[in-house]
């Protein structure tokens, strides 16, 4: 869980449940341990009616223990507290818990699943280094099942960017090379959503040789997550399931795994 924590920043409670416990009162109880150590910080917003699910984080003995382990400097309290205050005051958080989410739902999928496993997880910098700075993937992915693996990249969509904006970005996707020519995930928060951009790529050029597929947070939520048959290919009208896309090399592309 530190080492998730360390890559990826922040998860919500629930989402650790699915990580890491399984039951809501087990990792309650789990995570008040840990953050009264010190090993995590956590973090939330006033928010009437209700109140908003903790954010967590590495608090500084966490981060004290990662560090240890790569034999590096250890953090000073102050530094890995002052990034907790930044990171929960950060305009982009909305956007890192919702590409975490569904690589959680991946992972909760694969625990209840025989035959699944979320094989490989990046964040978004793991990503840039990847490809060289070509583009910015929110995450990239390989989906496992019964044999068949589905390398991915995947960009989440909070609706706040132009459906152009939104396109625009398979030009860089199609520059990679062969190895990364991975298909391209468009995970948006409404099927409407998602309506309107199958919309606009049919009216646009999607670059040939590029794999295309979208799915939406409000349908898949009945539907069995990102897992599931939600997934939708540009020009056809019908979903599959993750595994199911469609890949360079038919069986499951080729990936440095």
């Amino acid at each position: 869980m530190l080492d998730l924590l360390d890559q990826h920043r922040t998860f919500t409670t629930d989402q650790l449940v699915d990580l890491a416990f399984g039951s809501v009162g087990r990792a309650r109880n789990r995570l008040n341990t840990l953050h009264d150590r010190d090993i995590l910080d956590r973090f939330r917003h006033y928010q009437r009616p209700g109140s908003q699910s903790w954010r967590w984080t590495l608090g500084p003995v966490g981060a004290a223990l990662i560090a240890a382990g790569r034999d590096e400097t250890l953090p000073r309290p102050a530094v890995v507290r002052d990034a907790t205050a930044r990171l929960a005051m950060s305009p982009t958080l909305a956007h890192l818990l919702t590409v975490n989410g569904f690589f959680v739902a991946l992972t909760a999928h694969a625990r209840t699943h025989p035959g699944a496993r979320l094989v490989r997880w990046w964040n978004e910098a793991r990503c840039r280094e990847a490809c060289g700075n070509l583009v910015r993937p929110d995450g990239h992915g390989v989906w496992a099942d019964n044999g068949r693996a589905v390398p991915f990249w995947v960009e989440a969509d909070l609706g706040t960017e132009t459906l152009a904006r939104v396109a625009g970005k398979l030009t860089s996707y199609a520059a990679l090379p062969p190895r990364r020519a991975y298909p391209v995930l468009f995970w948006l928060p409404t099927t409407a959503r998602e309506t309107n951009l199958h919309t606009h790529l049919q009216r646009s050029v999607v670059p040939d040789g590029l794999a295309v597929a979208t799915a939406a947070a409000d349908h898949a939520a009945a539907s069995g997550g990102p897992a599931g048959p939600v997934w939708r290919i540009v020009g056809h009208p019908d979903r599959v399931r993750l595994a199911d896309l469609p890949t360079p090399t038919g069986g499951g592309a080729s990936w440095d795994g």
